[in-house]
């Protein structure tokens, strides 16, 4: 076992400081040097795919270089659901191998960034005490960061976690939306988009300022690249005005005046809402859209958001009035779901609705089995597409928030 003769705080400072110029594929060598440093046998990390269901290891240099290449560097992916590897990803807790005779253990830490998940970190060591563990999780949360911070530029990273091509509306889409998980203390909000290589029309946002939470959910109608460009506008458009200060129906009224005059042809629905994640309170508009869920402890709260929805955007720039703008007061341990119908449209085989109960059900399952709100939301949209034999026949997006301000 290498000795632990290093300072944790030097080492961590040491990664830090060869990251800035650190190529992507250049990552496995330098957590597998630190954990040598700090006292492991062995450190590598594991990304999970676009739709969470395999963990896949970094690629060495020369793996990357095969890869970039277009051929197939047979890198190792382990099952999401069925490994050991895959529980300290959906559960977000270390997970330790039990010992198998003289060789070193194994244990697995979840790689998250902020409060979203990325992968898992494999270790091994001839024992796990609690002090090497301590500096297990914090070589944990400097890889993760640093791998965040280079996925955005990295084609080799976006090849590892796609298992096949993706359209060029979806490839438009993914390039709009924000990281699918962010949050604070009091608040979290996580989305997720299917189908991931083929999605057109749907899109969601959220973003922090301050005390404000905000969100949005869109459905643009039909499913072509101009419905991706539809829904990319509307984004667009929702952010330059919330970022120059506009309100919700400032929002609105933009996006309905921007698709009137250069997108004519098409219609969106969207929720947009505001949270002030320091009182509760909920300002929501809806165009169209299905009406948002509040789920409070195990139940969904009946008609609590419901409301005589505004028109589609987009059928009028200037002669439709602006959307009424809608509040609640959300209490703490609430959770805000949005949906879009082809989420609840979903059918079976036998043409069996998959409905908003059953939305609403296997979130709060998830949730009182004490699972994070990312984990909750990934196992509804996977309870969603084996009901339809995993072939949407429309795109569906579900985005969850919920505030906890005393957790």
């Amino acid at each position: 076992m290498p000795a632990r003769n290093h300072d944790l705080g030097t080492v961590l400072a040491d990664v830090l400081a060869e990251s800035h110029r650190l190529a992507p594929r250049e990552i496995p060598a330098l957590v597998q040097a630190a954990g040598r440093r700090l006292g492991l046998s062995e450190a590598r990390a594991y990304v999970v795919d676009m739709q969470q269901r395999e963990l896949i290891a970094l690629p060495s240099p020369e793996q990357a270089r095969r890869l970039a290449a277009g051929s197939d560097p047979a890198l190792e992916k382990l099952p999401v659901d069925a490994s050991l590897a895959g529980r300290a990803y959906r559960t977000e807790t270390v997970q330790l191998g039990a010992p198998t005779g003289p060789g070193d253990q194994v244990g697995w830490l979840p790689l998250v960034d902020g409060i979203g998940r990325l992968g898992v970190l494999r270790l091994s060591a001839p024992a796990f005490d609690r002090p090497l563990l301590e500096r297990c999780e914090a070589l944990a949360s400097l890889t993760a960061m640093i791998i965040a911070t280079k996925q955005t530029y990295s084609d080799v990273q976006a090849q590892i976690t796609r298992t096949r091509p993706m359209t060029l509306q979806a490839e438009m889409l993914w390039a709009f939306v924000p990281p699918p998980t962010i949050g604070t203390t009091s608040v979290t909000s996580t989305a997720v988009l299917e189908p991931a290589y083929e999605v057109a029309g749907d899109a969601f946002d959220h973003s922090l300022a301050g005390t404000r939470l905000h969100l949005t959910l869109l459905d643009a109608m039909g499913h072509d690249l101009a419905s991706g460009g539809c829904t990319a506008v509307a984004l667009a458009a929702c952010r330059s005005t919330r970022r120059a200060g506009g309100s919700l129906t400032d929002i609105a009224d933009q996006i309905d005046r921007t698709l009137a005059h250069w997108i004519p042809d098409r219609l969106l629905t969207c929720v947009i809402a505001d949270l002030d994640t320091a009182t509760g309170r909920l300002e929501w508009i809806n165009c169209g859209h299905p009406a948002p869920l509040l789920i409070r402890g195990r139940h969904v709260v009946t008609g609590a958001l419901e409301r005589t929805p505004h028109l589609p955007l987009g059928l009028n720039g200037h002669d439709t009035p602006s959307p009424q703008v809608h509040t609640a007061h959300l209490q703490p341990g609430d959770r805000l779901l949005l949906f879009t119908d082809g989420v609840t449209d979903a059918r079976s085989a036998n043409g069996e609705l998959f409905g908003e109960e059953r939305l609403a059900d296997t979130v709060v399952r998830a949730m009182a089995d004490g699972l994070p709100a990312p984990e909750a939301l990934r196992r509804l949209i996977q309870q969603t597409l084996l009901h339809q034999g995993r072939q949407l026949r429309d795109d569906a997006t579900i985005l969850l928030a919920e505030w906890h301000p005393h957790r």
